[in-house]
């Protein structure tokens, strides 16, 4: 590790936390599994894979058949009972054959998590009756990101109390008052709608809270700092109803609303104040009392592994929630290691070379701070590399002021998967700066990032099931990856100072990664992180270390999701830099990652092996 670089780090603590939104399993009707057949069964002509013998054969008719109804299930199972989750993801339900939802957060225990395994069991028992190879090529890359996630949830049978649905940032109880902000009222029906899910939200809570307390009966709760930290966060939800950013938020969709007379517009506002009063407020008094409550009975303040099964539950987020092709996390360390490394030695060679970036680390600028102006320049600038996307439309919002603190420095909102043109990008102005960070950041959440990504995913997917199916590791490693672009772009830093940036960005979000590692999985503690930073980033402040620490063990893996996939990216495209040599072009990498979607990794590299191995022959 190199010593002389330290000085130089002092953006190690800025990373991109993007909101998930996360579907609840949910069960299907069989007139909705119907419907979705229905919709689906104009697919069932398509070419089936190459491979697939006797494709026309009454066999292979069954098998495909069979397999788009099982997609249908799978795909009413995650949108019905979870109302926001079905608003979230589908503007107009009824046209995909989904009507019958109840209109709250859906339920919430320990009881439903290892109800959800059975029924994981189940679907996986379905799909392995299908004969693969009757499949189409789509289907086929379908199944088998079905199959590899069903193995990966394997491994959660048993350790259910270790689940975290609180957390600083990344909780629900976080994320949720967002997604009110932001729920789009389409008609009056939807107000309607939104109040009474508004109003269940107590109730909700009320059931985390238990299952809280179920984990701190098997001493499993947060510690103490985590309560703290999610109390004095929550408090910004406690204001009075009219001050409250749900009445604000709500006040201005309403007024957009044309076809709603005024009598209407201030009864419905009204009403909104009575379910914050009612509702909403107590249901954080009651949750951030009941951790209160709880506070005190944390039986380890140290990473994962000093729980009983607190390895294992570490490799089961690792391996799910990244769907790495590393093996073992000893293999995943050393790569984290050796990339951490390479970004160090390259910095310290541009600093070498270059004596004057020192001095231009502390003041420079991109060429665009207006947010929209940067997304307008990142769309043009990246034509070359990046294939063609159709137009899209998208909007910048501020995260209200109470809420600097509680939120990620931004955040992309995925829109309605019958809407997905319409986009909304939040920036957190008490995190990111116009002068230096907001550039990236951008190309991070919009273009070629999350935006980009996820409007020609979606843009081109026809496969319902596959639009909803979530894989950070690839979106987060995705955006990882263009936002380090972005360093290389025509952005006003010199190419030098861009490429420092660049690798400073990358070893920043590795270390990260490989505290990650070493604190919940071999077991570092305070001092080691300390002694750590300290050596070889000259960090001797007790305040960072220590905010560091906790935030480890607030959210394990969290850090991993972004640098996991940006690594697998990295890989595949040095491989393929160096298979091809100068016939190696990036719009037709990133056109390949960009149409197989998101997966996990280890699905994604044989299609990798495939379409280098298509370039190869290509001559």
């Amino acid at each position: 590790m190199l010593k002389n670089t330290h000085k130089f780090r002092h953006v190690f603590l800025c990373v991109l936390l993007s909101i998930s939104f996360l579907c609840s399993c949910a069960r299907s009707s069989p007139r909705q599994a119907e419907d979705y057949e229905r919709y689906t069964a104009s697919r069932r002509d398509e070419a089936p894979s190459s491979e697939s013998p006797s494709p026309d054969s009454p066999q292979a008719q069954r098998a495909r058949m069979d397999f788009d109804a099982l997609c249908g299930k799978l795909f009413c199972d995650q949108l019905s009972e979870n109302y926001l989750t079905l608003h979230y993801t589908l503007a107009d339900p009824a046209s995909y054959g989904i009507t019958d939802c109840g209109l709250d957060f859906g339920n919430f225990s320990l009881e439903l998590l290892k109800e959800a395994g059975e029924t994981q069991k189940e679907d996986k028992a379905s799909l392995d009756k299908i004969p693969v190879k009757f499949l189409t090529d789509q289907q086929q890359l379908t199944y088998k990101i079905l199959q590899a996630t069903y193995e990966a949830e394997e491994k959660f049978e048993g350790l259910e109390l270790y689940y975290q649905p609180l957390a600083p940032t990344v909780g629900i109880q976080a994320q949720l008052p967002v997604l009110l902000a932001e729920y789009i009222f389409y008609s009056k029906q939807d107000v309607e709608d939104y109040l009474t899910l508004l109003s269940s939200i107590d109730r909700y809570y009320e059931q985390i809270l238990e299952f809280e307390k179920e984990k701190a009966a098997a001493g499993l709760f947060m510690t103490d700092t985590c309560v703290d930290t999610i109390v004095s966060d929550c408090e910004a939800y406690l204001a009075a109803p009219e001050e409250n950013f749900l009445a604000s938020t709500f006040d201005e969709r309403i007024d957009a609303m044309t076809d709603l007379q005024e009598a209407e517009k201030n009864t419905y506002k009204a009403r909104n104040l009575e379910v914050l009063t009612g509702h909403f407020i107590p249901a954080y008094e009651t949750l951030l009392n009941g951790l209160k409550d709880l506070k005190g009975t944390c039986t380890n303040e140290m990473g994962l592994c000093y729980f009983p099964k607190g390895k294992e539950y570490y490799e089961y987020l690792v391996h799910s929630s990244t769907g790495t092709t590393y093996k073992t996390i000893d293999d995943l360390k050393d790569a984290v290691e050796k990339q951490l490394n390479y970004d160090l030695m390259a910095m310290s060679k541009l600093l070498m070379d270059h004596e004057e970036l020192g001095k231009q680390l502390d003041h420079y600028q991109f060429s665009h701070t207006d947010p929209n102006e940067i997304l307008e320049h990142l769309r043009v600038v990246i034509a070359d590399d990046f294939p063609e996307l159709e137009d899209a439309s998208y909007t910048t919002k501020y995260v209200p002021s109470s809420l600097e603190q509680t939120l990620s420095p931004a955040f992309f909102l995925v829109p309605p998967m019958d809407r997905y043109k319409d986009c909304v990008i939040y920036i957190n102005q008490g995190s990111v700066s116009t002068s230096g960070d907001l550039y990236t950041t951008l190309a991070h959440e919009g273009y070629p990032g999350h935006l980009y990504q996820n409007v020609y995913f979606l843009g081109n997917c026809d496969i319902p099931l596959r639009k909803i199916l979530s894989f950070s590791s690839y979106s987060e490693g995705w955006a990882t990856y263009v936002e380090s672009y972005a360093y290389t772009t025509d952005n006003g830093l010199s190419k030098e100072l861009g490429q420092l940036l660049a690798h400073n960005a990358s070893a920043s979000l590795a270390l990260h990664a490989l505290l990650d590692i070493n604190i919940n999985y071999y077991g570092w503690d305070k001092e080691q992180v300390s002694s750590y930073l300290s050596q070889y980033y000259d960090v001797s402040d007790n305040t960072v270390v220590d905010q560091i620490y906790g935030y480890m063990l607030d959210a394990p893996v969290n850090y991993l999701n972004y640098y996991v996939g940006y690594l697998e990216i990295l890989r595949m495209k040095e491989q393929a830099e160096k298979t091809l040599k100068d016939r190696f072009e990036l719009k037709e990498f990133n056109r390949f990652l960009l149409d197989i979607g998101p997966a996990p990794f280890t699905v994604i590299k044989p299609y990798f092996k495939e379409w280098l191995d298509a370039c190869k022959a290509k001559g």
